[in-house]
């Protein structure tokens, strides 16, 4: 069990913080005490007092301010020195999520958390599973005369995502594949070809990369999820369709790991019986 700090090693801590703050903020005794609005000897004394009292919350809560530090720091109660705002800001943030395959941010996070577990839950088939006929036909209305570009760009990136020594975890609903074989709701209009070519592609990579990469299919009627991509203990983010959502601090990330795994736990199929699946789909074509 931790011990508690006792009075002196807290007031200890409180000058050599505040110290290390003024030295960070490059200023002086003088013009600490004039940001704050005290004598100078008041922050002499607190920089040089060897006694066990602490000054009072509102001159805290003034150095604070003045120094760019949170209170709390400055008290000892965290090991983080940003005041909350920042730390909200480093923690989440909103970015742009362009339509155009593999993008550089998604690229930048994959990069980032190599070496680590990605889990995700894709708003469409998993890009990393498709075919180019299938790339250009989901993205061709979006991309027009770039998409033969996007795409090169693209295999480049995923091709260097699977040789990251990443496990891929996706969890997929099964309406999702039952759309994309009757070529109904947003696959409207693909051409049966074009599908089998799909399916034969995903058999093959569902089976040839097991178990780096893990497909579950989960029924949508009984659990749901938003997509999600949760790169390693590092980040999470959530596709809202024009932008992402990231998350870099800790209780969140676990949350949404949590959420995945318990996907995984609910999902329909596991990862072994889903090649399977996808053979009854191909034959029924």
């Amino acid at each position: 069990m931790q011990s508690k700090p006792n009075k002196r090693d807290r007031a200890l801590l409180f000058r050599g913080r505040l110290a290390t703050g003024m030295a960070a903020a490059s200023i002086s005794q003088a013009g600490l005490a004039r940001a704050i609005g005290v004598d100078r000897s008041t922050i002499s004394q607190l920089l040089t007092d060897g006694g066990t009292r602490l000054p009072n919350a509102q001159v805290v809560a003034e150095c604070a301010k003045a120094l760019r530090v949170s209170a709390d720091w400055l008290l000892g109660l965290t090991e983080r020195p940003e005041m909350g705002a920042e730390l909200l800001a480093a923690s989440l943030a909103l970015t742009e999520a362009p339509r155009a395959l593999i993008d550089e941010q998604i690229f930048n996070w994959h990069r980032e958390a190599a070496g680590y577990k990605i889990r995700h839950v894709p708003a469409t088939l998993p890009d990393m599973l498709k075919t180019d006929a299938m790339l250009r036909w989901e993205y061709d209305p979006h991309l027009g005369k770039s998409t033969d570009q996007a795409i090169g760009a693209s295999r480049d990136r995923l091709d260097w995502m699977r040789a990251a020594r990443s496990d891929y975890e996706i969890a997929l609903p099964m309406h999702e594949l039952t759309a994309f074989a009757e070529a109904s709701g947003y696959y409207h209009g693909l051409p049966l070809a074009l599908r089998k070519e799909q399916l034969d592609r995903m058999i093959a990579l569902t089976e040839q990369l097991y178990p780096s990469l893990r497909l579950y299919l989960f029924d949508a009627r009984r659990v749901f999820s938003a997509p999600v991509t949760v790169f390693g203990p590092l980040l999470a983010v959530i596709y809202l369709g024009r932008h992402y959502l990231a998350f870099r601090d800790s209780i969140r990330v676990e949350s949404l790991i949590q959420h995945f795994d318990w996907l995984v736990r609910e999902a329909a199929l596991g990862a072994r019986d889903v090649a399977a699946h996808l053979r009854a789909l191909r034959a029924s074509l």
